[in-house]
């Protein structure tokens, strides 16, 4: 019965004078999400409401679905709605929207009115008494209960009025595209999947890095992470995922310096191309999935280590996540059971039975010099031959 959707939102309400700036944002990634449902709709906003208009038939779970994956909404509310005619249409209305919507009428309930338009002969407390004396009347299976009702039948009189009792919950967050851009390192793991969402949520555009490593990862590993990057898009909208051979430059480290500092040194390369991709691309930031003393790369030490290569700032949203966190927020976002497919990245393949863990940085420098002969130059073949791969 329901073909139109009140959206709530949250923060953007406290914008102040650039909030039709973030309803705008938010629109235009409600358009994004209903493109991949069947149908067409209508959206538009008043007086600090959004609604979504179906214009034809469509399915009803695949829209509901849509909307749950954008960013900025804290709820979806099937509405009906009628001209605003006073009050005697509102009752009748409002009796056949209880037939139609609860089968079952045993229940608790209560009314809450909110008078948006002054110029309803009827204040919001006196409809609320109005509505629940008719409710009662006409079902008297039904009874009031205004602390913890089981329903509550809320009604918006505007420019029309809007009757709705079910709020969805939305992901909520700020609209993508009004906090900038980054740039996220994606592996194949749990944890980077999640930071990428996290960031995304605060209204940040996401662009991704994947470092590939042929022969010794399979194009399965590389399927996986282009499918994680997938998972993540229904949330953040298309992702530019950047594909960077670094097999040579792993096998350049791999020869020149210690081996218990490999993990170290690869991950500082790792974010010297990032970083050189993100300006080039202009994002403001890179962002990764690295939790305090997680593994040995992931300790005080050694992500002063990796961060010291960085001129843009480095975003870690899971730093102190405990792994439990970071797996329920992974299967919350439907990403969990990818990143536990068995198919290994470079992090994985290289890595020294015994890696330091307290890295000192003059001590890293001095290695990374053993590599001066052809460092620059493979990086810079890593750089040329980016595969660029847009995924939705």
């Amino acid at each position: 019965m329901f073909t139109a959707f009140l959206i709530k939102y949250a923060e953007i309400a406290i914008k102040g004078k650039n909030r039709h700036l973030f309803e705008d944002a938010l629109i235009h990634q409600i358009k994004y999400a209903l493109k991949k449902v069947e149908g067409k709709f209508c959206i538009s906003k008043t007086q600090g409401r959004i609604f979504v208009e179906a214009q034809s038939e469509f399915d009803y779970d695949e829209t509901i679905d849509a909307l749950q994956h954008v960013f900025g909404i804290v709820g979806i509310c099937p509405m009906i709605y009628v001209e605003n005619e006073g009050f005697e249409k509102l009752k009748e209305t409002v009796v056949k929207y209880i037939a139609d919507v609860y089968p079952d009428r045993t229940m608790t309930f209560k009314v809450h009115c909110r008078r948006a338009n002054k110029s309803f002969p009827m204040e919001s407390m006196e409809v609320n008494a109005k509505l629940g004396e008719v409710l009662l009347d006409t079902y008297p299976e039904m009874s009031v209960d205004v602390h913890e009702p089981k329903m509550t039948l809320n009604v918006e009189i505007r420019e029309k009025i809007y009757i709705y009792s079910e709020i969805i919950p939305g992901p909520g967050g700020m609209p993508v595209g009004t906090g900038g851009k980054a740039m996220l390192l994606l592996s194949g793991g749990i944890d980077s999947p999640v930071a990428g969402y996290m960031i995304a949520k605060r209204g940040v555009k996401i662009d991704a890095v994947y470092f590939h490593a042929p022969p010794y990862t399979s194009e399965r590993a590389k399927q996986k992470v282009v499918d994680l990057a997938r998972l993540v898009s229904r949330y953040t909208g298309p992702i530019y995922l950047h594909v960077i051979n670094f097999t040579d430059i792993q096998l350049y480290i791999y020869e020149k310096c210690p081996h218990e500092e490999l993990t170290i040194i690869m991950r500082r390369y790792m974010m010297r191309i990032a970083e050189h991709i993100a300006k080039q691309t202009g994002s403001l930031g890179l962002i990764t999935g690295e939790s305090i003393g997680q593994v040995a790369s992931q300790t005080m030490n050694s992500l002063i280590a990796t961060n010291e290569v960085c001129e843009l700032p480095v975003y870690r949203p899971l730093i102190g996540f405990d792994k439990e966190e970071i797996v329920t927020v992974s299967k919350k976002i439907d990403t969990f059971e990818t990143s536990i497919l068995p198919f290994e990245d470079c992090c994985t393949i290289f890595v020294a039975k015994h890696p330091v863990t307290k890295p000192n940085l003059n001590v890293i420098r001095r290695h990374e010099h053993n590599l001066d002969e052809k460092i620059e130059e493979l990086v810079q073949t890593a750089l040329d031959t980016d595969e660029l791969i847009i995924v939705e």
